[in-house]
C-alpha cells in the first residue's frame, strides 16, 4: 500500500510539474511561432497555429533595425559589468579584512543603495548628468550602472571573502605584503567563482534595464531595450518583427546563462559552503 501511495504521489507531483511547465512555455511557443511567420500570416485567429511556412523576414527586418542598438548595449554592458565587479571586489576585500572605525556603518550605507528606487532619484540624476556633461551618452549610462551596481557586488564579494581566514592575511603582512599585493596574490586568484556570479548577475540586469536607458540616452546611444519598444509602429504593429526583435534582445543573456550557468551554480555554492 505504501509503495502504491508513493507511486501515486510521484505521478501527482510530475503531473503538477508538467502543467506548470506547459503554462510557463506557452508564451515561448507564441513568441517563436509568431517570429517565424510572415506578416500576412500573423493575426489573432492564427496566433496558436504553427507557421504554414518558415519565414525569417521578421528576423531580417528586426536585426536591421536593432543592429546599432545591439552594439550600444555591448558598449554599455561590458565595461559597466567589469568596473562594477572590480570595484565591488575591492570594496568587499577591504570591508571584510581591513576593518577600520565606521567600516560596518559604511557597509550598511552602501547596502542601503540597493533599496533606493530608480524613480526616486531620476530627476536629480538627470540634472547631475547634465552638469558633468555625460547626459545622453553611453559613458554616462555606464557610470550610473557602475554606481548602482556597487551595493550588490560589494555584498556578494564581502560575503565571499568573509570566510577567508584572517591568519592568511596576517601571514602575508608578516612577509611584508601590503594591502594591494595581498589582494592581487591571495584574494583575486580565489575569487574567480564569485566574479562569474557577479558577471552573470550584472550582465543580465544591465542588459535588461529600461528606465535609465530610456531616460539618460539620446537616439544615437540608446541600448537595445529602448529600440525594441520602438519597433512597434504607430498604426500597424508587425508582430512577427516584434517577436523576432524580442528573441534577438534576449539571446545574449540566454547565451551567457547557457555558457556560464554551471559556473554560476559552482560560484554560488563556493560562496555558501567555503570554510
Amino acid at each position: 500500500m505504501d509503495d502504491k501511495m508513493t507511486t501515486q504521489e510521484k505521478i501527482t507531483r510530475y503531473a503538477v510539474l508538467i502543467v506548470f511547465a506547459i503554462f510557463f512555455l506557452i508564451p515561448m511557443y507564441v513568441l517563436i511561432s509568431t517570429s517565424l511567420k510572415s506578416f500576412s500570416e500573423v493575426s489573432i485567429n492564427t496566433m496558436w497555429q504553427l507557421p504554414s511556412s518558415i519565414s525569417i523576414e521578421g528576423f531580417k527586418e528586426a536585426f536591421a533595425k536593432l543592429a546599432p542598438n545591439v552594439l550600444n548595449s555591448f558598449y554599455l554592458v561590458i565595461p559597466a559589468t567589469l568596473f562594477s565587479a572590480i570595484l565591488g571586489s575591492l570594496n568587499g576585500y577591504v570591508l571584510s579584512h581591513w576593518k577600520f572605525k565606521g567600516s560596518d556603518t559604511l557597509f550598511a550605507l552602501i547596502l542601503f543603495g540597493m533599496f533606493i528606487p530608480y524613480q526616486s532619484i531620476l530627476f536629480p540624476l538627470v540634472q547631475f548628468m547634465q552638469t558633468i556633461g555625460l547626459y545622453g551618452s553611453i559613458p554616462g549610462l555606464i557610470l550610473v550602472h557602475v554606481v548602482y551596481g556597487l551595493p550588490i557586488t560589494t555584498l556578494m564579494f564581502r560575503n565571499y571573502y568573509q570566510d577567508v581566514p584572517d591568519a592568511l592575511t596576517e601571514a602575508a603582512k608578516v612577509d611584508g605584503a601590503n594591502i594591494f599585493s595581498i589582494y592581487r596574490h591571495i584574494f583575486f586568484p580565489i575569487s574567480i567563482p564569485s566574479f562569474v556570479v557577479v558577471f552573470i548577475w550584472q550582465f543580465t540586469n544591465i542588459w535588461n534595464e529600461f528606465l535609465f536607458a530610456v531616460t539618460l540616452t539620446d537616439t544615437q546611444s540608446q541600448p537595445i531595450t529602448v529600440a525594441l519598444t520602438n519597433l512597434a509602429g504607430s498604426q500597424v504593429v508587425e508582430w512577427n518583427v516584434q517577436m523576432s526583435g524580442a528573441i534577438i534582445t534576449a539571446l545574449p543573456t540566454l547565451l551567457v546563462y547557457i555558457i556560464f550557468g554551471r559556473y554560476f551554480i559552482k560560484g554560488m555554492l563556493a560562496g555558501s559552503v567555503k570554510g
